[in-house]
């Protein structure tokens, strides 16, 4: 019986790791070359049409702004919190472990193995939202900064920050997702195979649009050059000048 449980682990174990990160190679290769096909991607260029519409007047837009990315801080710091914690729980855990068992032993037990897999998960989570609240303090400096020049390359760098916020947010909840998996696997590669594989089922329906999403986003998306006509650059910043200067300087 032993026996039979470990060559289940052997093979249902790596199987269920190759499901999960078969599943999310199949997306990335779907983000990049079919983004309207993914939500992901779509919410990548809905963000760049905020942006833009945040943009074309910071001075009333701002507040509006500020708000929406303070609370995409908060929801990252929660779950960077919690991914922190876990990890410091099952840190202390092993260290009891440690204290009590063959210490020459500890490093080659399944169930070690087990615990250093979540809290990796963990880590990783914990990483990636800590650089996703980098990003959104970015933003939140430069969504309200002044019209400069060349405000076009402006906001598109905005919107790529934003983004890069985003995705990490994205990598940290699924960190969480391969922790769950790790979890069950302490009841055996059974419980852990088969919430992979359910993993990957719910995330299939989770990250993919149906027609009429992808219709309604493409409607919108043809205003995009309507938008980024209205993000022209209409003064240029002088030091010690108010706005009606700057376009008194725009007439000359």
């Amino acid at each position: 019986m032993v026996v039979g449980m470990e060559y289940l682990e052997h093979v249902l174990v790596p199987l269920g790791l190759l499901v999960f990160f078969m599943y999310h190679m199949w997306l990335l290769f779907n983000i990049l070359y079919k983004p309207f096909g993914t939500v992901i991607g779509l919410n990548a260029e809905s963000r760049h049409q905020w942006v833009l519409a945040m943009m074309s007047d910071p001075f009333k837009n701002g507040v509006l702004a500020i708000q929406t990315i303070r609370n995409n801080i908060m929801g990252s710091t929660l779950l960077a919190t919690t991914a922190i914690t876990l990890s410091s729980l099952i840190g202390i855990f092993t260290n009891n472990s440690w204290n009590s068992d063959d210490p020459s032993s500890l490093f080659h037990s399944s169930a070690s193995v087990k615990r250093i897999s979540i809290t990796i998960c963990f880590l990783v989570a914990f990483l990636c939202n800590v650089q996703s609240i980098r990003c959104y303090c970015h933003v939140s400096f430069l969504i309200t900064a002044p019209t400069i020049r060349d405000k076009k390359a402006y906001t598109e760098y905005i919107s790529k920050t934003l983004n890069r916020g985003s995705h990490a947010w994205s990598l940290g909840l699924r960190a969480f997702y391969l922790s769950f998996t790790f979890f069950l696997w302490i009841y055996g590669p059974i419980p852990m195979f088969v919430c992979c594989c359910l993993t990957s089922f719910t995330l299939y329906f989770l990250d993919t649009t149906e027609k009429i999403t992808m219709d309604l986003h493409s409607n919108s998306f043809e205003k995009d050059n309507d938008v980024e006509s209205a993000v022209e650059p209409c003064y240029y910043p002088l030091a010690d000048n108010n706005l009606a200067q700057n376009a008194a300087v725009d007439n000359v």
